[in-house]
């Protein structure tokens, strides 16, 4: 059974907060959310500079063959 982000309703989404405040406690919510939003931002920029560097050697080996053709 797939689920799509799209059936997520309000109501869901009400019944979620409140399981996680019933779980964790008001106090510690908020510093759950800064904690994974900090986790979210070092992941993508991780992500990102494993694109650039795949990018970067996509570069290098087609200037390798230009450089091999032109000769």
């Amino acid at each position: 059974m797939v689920v799509h982000l799209s059936a997520i309703t309000p109501v869901g989404l009400v019944i979620i907060g409140v399981v996680a405040i019933l779980i964790f406690g008001p106090k510690k919510l908020p510093e759950l959310g800064k904690a994974m939003g900090s986790t979210l931002r070092e992941f993508k920029n991780a992500t990102k500079g494993l694109a650039d560097d795949d990018d970067d050697t996509k570069k290098k080996v087609i200037e390798h063959k230009e450089n091999d053709n032109v000769k």
